[in-house]
């Protein structure tokens, strides 16, 4: 089954609560938080304290996107937060299999983010110790960009990686993501699509969302 995670980077954040219901209205299966630090990203965005301000005002399960430095430093705030996902980049985090093992102690699900120039073989030894992989088809740090197509190849290789596993891994894909690039990502093998701008940069968020989801199931060979 396909899932579909608003980015709320691209939500206004003067009526976030409103923007968090149009998304449960529209259908989302959960929301997608990117955690920025201005460091290991050249931006800045928000923190455990607003993971906590969404947790009490929606029910979706909240994704969180560190895209920080030294990320084993605030898994457990996140945690504690009440995000239900937590993926680390391997180009950020030296010791990986013990960022991982602490999502998982904390209850949530682990995943690995990996940037558009970085080579799929850096996930070989890691997928048994994650839930799922985040696979980035922009370079992270800003909402809107154009969808990198050089990187499928990538997500075609990562969802041979997985199929090899012995239990079920999910491949999320964030990134230019909309109704023209859905198909091919999940031809490719993404099984979870991250949106911001198609679905918050709509005035109609449930016909945005609805045509990404119809999309997503006429996928590209």
């Amino acid at each position: 089954m396909i899932r579909i995670a608003p980015s709320i980077l691209s939500a206004d954040f003067t009526r976030l609560e409103a923007e968090l219901a149009d998304a449960a209205a529209a259908g989302a299966d959960l929301l997608h938080v990117d955690v920025m630090d201005g460091h290991f990203v050249p931006n800045i965005t928000l923190g455990p304290a607003i993971v906590q301000s969404l947790k009490r005002v929606t029910d979706l399960p909240l994704d969180c996107h560190l895209m920080i430095s030294e990320p084993q430093r605030y898994i457990a705030q996140f945690i504690a937060a009440g995000a239900s996902m937590i993926s680390v980049h391997v180009e950020a985090e030296a010791h990986l299999q013990r960022a991982l093992a602490m999502i998982r102690e904390g209850g949530a699900k682990a995943g690995v983010a990996i940037n558009p120039a970085t080579s799929a073989a850096v996930l070989e030894d890691l997928l048994p110790f994650c839930d799922f992989i985040l696979v980035m088809t922009v370079n992270p740090g800003f909402g809107g960009q154009k969808f990198i197509a050089p990187v499928l190849p990538k997500l075609r290789r990562i969802a041979d990686m997985v199929r090899n596993e012995a239990r079920a891994i999910e491949i999320e894909v964030d990134g230019g993501i909309d109704e023209s690039t859905a198909p091919e990502v999940v031809g490719a093998g993404a099984t979870i699509l991250v949106a911001g701008s198609a679905i918050f940069g709509q005035q109609d968020r449930v016909e945005a969302l609805r045509r990404i989801r119809t999309a997503a199931t006429n996928p590209t060979a």
